[in-house]
């Protein structure tokens, strides 16, 4: 069985989560996963959508199965610079605003150059503004206030800034004594660690994949599309994300989560209830749940008219699309469940 490997954790974790990559900007990521998979003896493309792809051969021809993980997070992006000299946003994915009031941020031109800055209401300051705790936090009502001596319109654009320009979100990443993982982002960055880790254990310790293998590592699943171009020879596809927290759900923070329907429907019932019994048969904490506002590259492998089995499993992440936090018995949970589901032991 695969163990966690704290070690192998740390040295994936830090990079990937601190590599900008809101939807449509895959530069950075697609080239440090490259330089990763490469690394370990992989090989992989980046497909013509940034989508980093990689294929490992399995015992079983009879049919070629698939996971992934997005790489892509929520972001901003400039709508308009204001007058003042502070920039309007409009949001990439679906990011919580009110969450975003007072977080770092980067504002990257088209030409390279970054710049710094916070986001923030219109309404900032108590001492000035009698509804600076009631202003919505909205896109009308948030701004960007950049670190640099601006006072007009004409002052930001003669930095480069124009409108379509990416803004960074600080994601805040850190590992707790008590084992926590909190930052944003982990949906979906913690899946792709997973996976990682998955290849290097398997390549240091010569496990093989029962079916040939397509894994990847996609860049447009927040605003809905990333899986819709998998290759048409696949026949199942679990894919890795994250789990819900909260409510009348089961999901749990320490354990893997099991999606048997989300808003779009029902994941495949044969091929969910067999990741079930794997957890079952070999004591890994699970849930299974339903996702009540949640959609998957599943579903845009479906729209996208894939004819293949789908289903999800993900580590459990409190305050999704916010200020997000699982546990490493959560990302070690969903790590033994996807390495059962793909691999082989002598």
């Amino acid at each position: 069985m695969i163990e966690f490997d704290r070690a192998s954790f740390d040295a994936f974790a830090g990079p990937v989560f601190n590599t900008d990559s809101p939807s449509g900007y895959s530069i950075g990521i697609s080239a440090l996963l490259r330089d990763f998979l490469t690394g370990m003896g992989y090989e992989c493309r980046i497909r013509n959508k940034g989508t980093v792809e990689v294929f490992v051969p399995g015992e079983d021809d009879s049919r070629t199965v698939a996971t992934s993980a997005h790489v892509d997070t929520l972001g901003l992006m400039v709508r308009s610079i204001r007058e003042g000299g502070t920039l309007s946003v409009m949001r990439v994915g679906g990011p919580l605003l009110p969450t975003l009031d007072g977080e770092y941020c980067r504002v990257r031109t088209r030409d390279g150059r970054l710049y710094t800055g916070t986001i923030l209401s219109q309404a900032p300051a108590a001492h000035v503004f009698p509804d600076a705790a009631t202003m919505p936090r909205d896109e009308a009502h948030m701004e960007i206030r950049l670190d640099e001596k601006v006072s007009s319109a004409d002052d930001v654009k003669a930095l480069g800034i124009q409108n379509g320009d990416y803004v960074f979100i600080d994601p805040k990443f850190a590992v707790t004594p008590s084992g926590f993982l909190k930052s944003r982002f982990i949906d979906d960055k913690a899946s792709a660690v997973i996976l990682l880790m998955l290849l290097r254990w398997c390549r240091d310790h010569g496990v093989r994949f029962r079916h040939p293998t397509r894994i990847y590592f996609v860049v447009y699943e927040e605003v809905g599309h990333g899986a819709s171009t998998l290759s048409a020879d696949i026949d199942e596809f679990v894919t890795l994300d994250m789990g819900c927290v909260g409510l009348d759900l089961a999901g749990s923070e320490t354990a893997v989560s099991i999606c048997a329907s989300d808003t779009n429907g029902p994941y495949d019932y044969e091929l969910t209830g067999r990741l079930i019994e794997l957890a079952k048969e070999n004591d890994i904490p699970y849930t299974v749940d339903v996702f009540p506002f949640y959609g998957s590259d599943v579903g845009a492998a479906y729209r996208s008219g894939l004819d293949l089995k789908g289903a999800l499993i993900g580590t459990g992440v409190c305050a999704s699309h916010g200020m997000e936090r699982t546990h490493l018995e959560g990302i070690e949970a969903t790590l033994k469940l996807i390495y059962l589901y793909l691999c082989r032991e002598d």
